[in-house]
């Protein structure tokens, strides 16, 4: 199987090194600044769960990718702000036979992805991995969670997620194909606007947040929001997967922030948009009021706006 990795940057950079690891034929999707480095110095991964030197990665420019013919399986993990310019490049790899594998935050980029290559080659896909791209090029693996979920969105078993299953045999990451990886996506998609929204409003880590007067009553408002979404529109997140992720947004002491919150600390762009803004829009679609979620979403677009003055 022939699998294209849009990208090789902390999370795609981490999943793909870890399938050329395991033998698998693996081309990375780069930029040509991205490629130079890589052909000079390699793909190196700094891991908990064991570091990784791939001396010579196989890497492709969009420009050239039209001659290297579809590929199998692409994996995608760009951020929601470059999906418009990953789906153009990656145009040329899809054939017939390709899956599509997304590994982004949310699902708005499901309904790109179908309108671009068509419904039938997009699968379902999350991952759950905390890392980061140093400025030398190495990903760095901050904690030992690099999980990669996926399957089909109706729940089948298909030929082609067999095929899929057995190029993650024996990898170094935790791969695991799903017969309800919408449902799935829902829930992660619940926690992390939740994460997102609390941690950046607060400028705060978890744990400082609860600590503070009406910190968790707050948070607590927050989840049950991002939750009712998620159950207008038939996917609430189930009772268990639920109560572990309150538990872990309102523990005491937490160290834990969002991602998003680390992007604006360092003046980078965000996926407010893709996470908060399309939750609310999904929301109000259904008759759900989400008073609290829009406040997150003034904030974030208040920053935006700023980034965008500052730079001009």
């Amino acid at each position: 199987m022939r699998i294209l990795v849009v990208g090789a940057g902390a999370t795609g950079g981490y999943f793909g090194a870890r399938l050329a690891e395991a033998g698998r034929d693996v081309t990375f999707l780069v930029r040509p600044a991205r490629a130079e480095r890589l052909a000079a110095n390699g793909l190196r991964v700094l891991s908990p769960v064991g570091d990784l030197h791939i001396a010579s990665p196989q890497t492709v420019t969009a420009d050239r990718l039209a001659g290297a013919g579809p590929f199998d399986l692409v994996l995608l993990s760009a951020k929601a702000y470059d999906l418009d310019t990953a789906v153009a490049d990656v145009a040329p790899a899809v054939g017939a036979g390709t899956a599509v594998l997304p590994i982004l935050n949310g699902l708005r980029h499901l309904d790109v992805l179908d309108r671009a290559y068509g419904a039938e080659r997009v699968l379902g896909g999350s991952c759950g991995i905390v890392a980061t791209l140093t400025r030398d090029g190495t990903i760095r693996q901050m904690t030992d969670l690099h999980s990669l979920t996926y399957g089909e969105r109706d729940g089948s078993r298909s030929e082609r997620l067999g095929r899929i299953e057995a190029q993650m045999e024996g990898v170094r990451f935790q791969p695991r194909s799903s017969d309800k990886i919408l449902l799935e996506m829902w829930e992660k998609w619940v926690f992390l606007a939740t994460l997102a929204g609390a941690t950046t409003l607060m400028r705060s880590a978890l744990g400082d947040i609860v600590a503070a007067p009406g910190g968790r009553v707050f948070i607590e408002a927050l989840h049950d929001e991002c939750q009712a979404v998620a159950g207008a529109n038939g996917n609430a997140a189930r009772e268990k997967v639920f109560a572990g992720a309150r538990k872990m947004l309102t523990t005491e002491g937490s160290a834990m922030t969002a991602s998003m919150l680390r992007d604006i600390e360092g003046g980078a762009r965000i996926e407010a948009d893709h996470i908060i803004g399309d939750l609310i829009e999904r929301g109000r679609a259904k008759g759900v009021e989400t008073p609290v979620l829009e406040r997150v979403l003034t904030h974030l677009k208040a920053y935006e706006h700023r980034r965008a003055r500052e730079a001009a």
